[in-house]
């Protein structure tokens, strides 16, 4: 689709992000991780993510690459395996006491940078070749920034951009620029406290020597600075993402850390109250515990007499008062818990993938065709007759010829004439046989077609290819299913998303002789959840007994739906997992108006060489043919 004025309109290079999420992953050692593109490169050990920068996209493939490689190194290595988060929140709130804030956090960052780059070079040393870019690059970008920011009057900007160079230049002799007399004047004590940057051992140290620049520094800047070229946190950001269980019990005192000194003599009353965790006060009731605060009392050896025999009905995780003996079974304390999120992560609830963790399929099913809807599919019917008819005569002719041409290179039959193989071949096959026993298409079909609301210009020019595909199929005798499928946006929440697959015609009618008219009943809805519907078909195909199974995706844009925004990385991810499983997965990119170049690289990026492009959608019927005719004959073939 061409725009007027595109907005942001870069789309991500769905195979790097992949890979760079693998990467992250493997140096978090933990599956949980995943990797996203923002304008700053971070960590949020919150949210189980590593962040690259946007500053390398627009550069050289090997040069972007690189560099987004050592943002993941330094992320996913870096600041998860050696980054004390407790020194830099130390740090953060004595940063606020200074007049130029935003320069003391990303003082910080660099520092911890530079540290935590040697850390990472030194467990691995393969990373040196991308932090030479990284560093080269920076220094390049450093370099022109500093004199920008010098002729706009960026005193802060310009002394961050010199503390940079400072840093990671190569050359001992480094030409410093004049800003003005005071801020000159102070410029080799704050070198000379820099360079202890170098000699620092952890992250503590590095915050203590960006405390001493900055009581050289502040006095002298009157202003704070306007760019951000490193990213500080919050402090949400960097919650520790695997508690000890100790951190998860109470520790503070009661106020009167006194005993009772009479004795318990057994015959007390022990008064026990059930207390609800909903009423009238709260809007509706909740599905977590109530939490009960005791800040002072007296303690007593009184027994709570809550030691009972456990029953099915109780929490697994619930802590009771009870008693405990030594088993001759196996002893479990030494394995590492898998955490529910990681249990969810390899496999558990997110088999259709995790940005789908609330989805759920609703299969409608289609009503009877009524007369306008016969009238009209005879109509577009007749406009591909001839297409269906041509594909039926060529595999026709294919299985004929394959019924009648002689097998050769056999170990039984009838003996050939082309002797030489018995010389030349340490297991000759001599013989032939006549003809092949009759034959038939060993494949299935599924045909997904996208009726999000902007197929709304292009259904009915879709419902041509649709009844080619019926058929052109049915013909032959293959079965096939057509599903239309699409999300409701109006009822799709962050904990329930509903898909809707239409079966405009099932695997059970596909060869029916009135089949058919209810492909009309197909219509633009709402969003669409690629990714979804994809792994939802192929389990449809997988429960076919057929050799050959084919998925055809029909859509006219990118993925997008509820809480779907790595849509893209997600559909990509699902057409890996699916062709692994012995499914040939195409996809036909439908347009009314040509195709921009994004896009194309959009639908290459999630589809690999195996997608179509029918830049108008008119001509829908001539692209498919072309792609049935050879899937037809791979089958027969086999």
């Amino acid at each position: 689709m061409y725009r007027f004025i595109d907005f942001n309109d870069e789309k991500a290079d769905t195979f790097l992000l992949l890979e760079l999420s693998d990467l992250a992953k493997t140096l978090a050692k933990s599956a949980l991780y995943e990797t996203e593109f923002r304008v700053h490169s971070y960590l949020s050990t919150r949210d189980r993510k590593v962040f690259v920068s946007h500053f390398w996209n627009h550069r050289p493939e090997g040069i972007k690459k690189s560099g987004m490689k050592s943002d993941v190194y330094l992320r996913a290595l870096g600041n998860r395996s050696f980054t004390d988060f407790q020194a830099v929140d130390a740090f953060r709130d004595i940063m606020v006491t200074f007049p130029v804030p935003r320069f003391a956090g990303q003082l910080l960052m660099l520092a911890e940078d530079l540290r935590i780059e040697e850390l990472c070079k030194k467990e691995r040393p393969g990373m040196g070749n991308e932090f030479d870019v990284r560093r080269k690059m920076y220094t390049e970008y450093f370099n022109s920034q500093l004199i920008v920011n010098l002729e706009k009057n960026l005193f802060a900007d310009a002394l961050f951009n010199l503390v940079y160079l400072f840093l990671n230049s190569g050359s001992p002799v480094l030409t410093i620029p004049s800003f003005n007399p005071e801020i000159d004047e102070s410029i080799p004590f704050i070198r000379s406290e820099i360079e202890d940057l170098y000699d620092a051992n952890s992250t503590k140290d590095a915050a203590d020597i960006c405390l001493r620049i900055m009581e050289r520094a502040a006095p002298v800047l009157k202003s704070d600075m306007i760019n951000e070229y490193f990213h500080l946190p919050g402090r949400e950001q960097n919650l520790p993402d695997d508690l000890p269980f100790l951190d998860l019990l109470r520790k503070d005192p009661l106020q009167n850390d006194d005993m009772a000194e009479e004795k318990a003599s057994g015959d007390e009353h022990v008064q026990e109250e059930e207390m609800k965790t909903w009423h009238r006060e709260t809007d509706r009731p909740g599905k977590s515990f109530m939490q009960f605060e005791l800040d002072q009392g007296t303690k007593t050896d009184i027994a709570g007499g809550s030691e009972r025999e456990g029953e099915e009905g109780d929490q697994a995780l619930a802590i009771v008062q009870g008693r405990s003996k030594k088993t001759d079974k196996k002893d479990y304390s030494r394995l590492e818990l898998t955490s529910p999120d990681e249990s969810e992560a390899l496999g558990g609830k997110s088999k259709y993938g995790r940005a789908n963790k609330n989805a759920r399929p609703v299969f409608l099913n289609a009503r009877k065709p009524d007369n306008e809807a016969l009238a009209v599919y005879g109509k577009l019917e007749k406009d591909v007759r001839f297409y269906h008819k041509k594909l039926k005569n060529i595999i026709e002719r294919i299985m004929e010829k394959k019924e009648t041409d002689p097998r050769t290179h056999l170990q039984m039959g009838r003996l050939g004439k082309n002797l030489l193989s018995f010389f030349t071949d340490e297991h000759p096959k001599l013989f032939y046989k006549k003809s092949y026993p009759g034959t038939e298409i060993d494949a299935s079909f599924i045909l997904l077609v996208d009726c999000s609301a902007s197929m709304i210009d292009k259904m009915e020019e879709t419902k041509r290819g649709v009844i080619l595909f019926h058929e052109a199929l049915k013909s032959v005798a293959v079965p096939h299913e057509v599903i239309g499928f699409w999300e409701d946006a109006n009822e799709a929440a962050a904990d329930d998303q509903p898909n809707y697959f239409f079966q405009a015609i099932p695997f059970s009618k596909s060869l029916q002789q009135l089949s058919g008219p209810e492909i009309m009943e197909l219509d633009a809805m709402e969003d669409n959840r690629d990714g979804y519907a994809i792994r939802i078909a192929a389990e449809r195909l997988l429960a076919r007994t057929e050799k050959q199974k084919f998925l055809i995706v029909f859509s006219d844009g990118e993925p997008a739906a509820y809480d779907y925004d790595n849509g893209i990385v997600d559909t990509h991810e699902a057409v890996m997992e699916v062709r692994k499983k012995g499914i040939e997965v195409f996809n036909i990119f439908l347009s009314n108006s040509g195709l921009e170049f994004e896009q194309r690289r959009v639908f290459e990026n999630i589809y690999g060489n195996r997608s179509i492009i029918a830049p108008y959608v008119d001509e829908l019927p001539d692209v498919l043919f072309p792609l049935l005719k050879k899937l037809l004959r791979q089958s027969i073939n086999l």
